[in-house]
């Protein structure tokens, strides 16, 4: 027999090549978790039929709870804007709506509303709903750039449908907008009877039921702001360096 050469020289006469036995690829990726790993089918899979009447059990036992614990009662407090029927809208806590199912997500439509600052809804087994809301306070009224008046909280939040607003200071101006600056100030001279704010590129003029205070500097305004009660009824000027009062 002749002499085989293979890659690696050549082999003696009572040898022969035999090829290797293929390999598997190699899988490169990290093992997979235990849980995770497809597990051997135990027993006969579930006929078609069987697993249709699975579903449907499931099914009636989600309906059965619907209508067995239905929301019967909802109740609302702490509003004063709002109508009760009004909050329970937002709330989506309707009549026969199934208690079980309602949550956080069907209450979060009460934010949609800028008179709710917050709200707490609480379920009672078997069938009541607790709503207690909120609201938002107005607190000054802003003649905006195109000459409307509305009601804004605090934060500076409209209140549409706001009443009896009439004695609350006003806040207005030109150029660019300093309402957020004017909201600070009403804020730091609560105390004193603020009847309006008015801003402009040069600065902030306070006026109070007798007397005034201006200041171009918001900073300066918001530190020395407790010099007021130091000249009452009197004109104050605020600077970075100090106060000028005129009488």
């Amino acid at each position: 027999m002749p002499d085989v050469t293979g890659p690696e020289g050549t082999l003696p006469r009572n040898e022969r090549v035999v090829p290797a036995p293929p390999t598997e690829p190699v899988n490169t990726l990290p093992d997979a978790p235990a849980e995770l790993s497809p597990s051997p089918r135990r027993g006969w899979p579930w006929p078609r039929w069987a697993r249709a009447l699975v579903g449907l059990a499931a099914v009636g036992a989600l309906a059965a709870s619907w209508f067995a614990l239905p929301v019967r009662t909802v109740t609302v407090s702490g509003q004063r804007m709002l109508s009760p029927q009004r909050v329970q809208a937002l709330a989506g806590a309707p009549a026969g709506f199934g208690w079980l199912y309602y949550g956080a997500w069907r209450a979060r439509g009460l934010l949609d509303s800028p008179w709710v600052a917050s709200a707490v809804v609480t379920r009672r087994f078997p069938d009541r709903v607790e709503i207690t809301v909120q609201e938002r306070n107005p607190a000054v009224r802003w003649r905006e750039p195109g000459g409307r008046v509305v009601a804004l909280s605090a934060g500076g939040v409209a209140l549409p449908g706001a009443t009896g607003t009439e004695k609350l200071p006003l806040v207005s101006g030109w150029g660019p907008d300093r309402l957020p600056d004017a909201l600070r100030v009403l804020s730091a001279l609560r105390g004193y009877n603020v009847q309006s704010v008015m801003y402009s590129p040069s600065g902030l003029t306070v006026k109070l039921e007798k007397g005034s205070v201006w200041s171009g500097d918001l900073p300066s305004l918001l530190k020395y702001a407790g010099s007021i009660s130091m000249y009452p009824n009197q004109h104050i000027s605020i600077y970075p360096w100090g106060v000028s009062v005129q009488e």
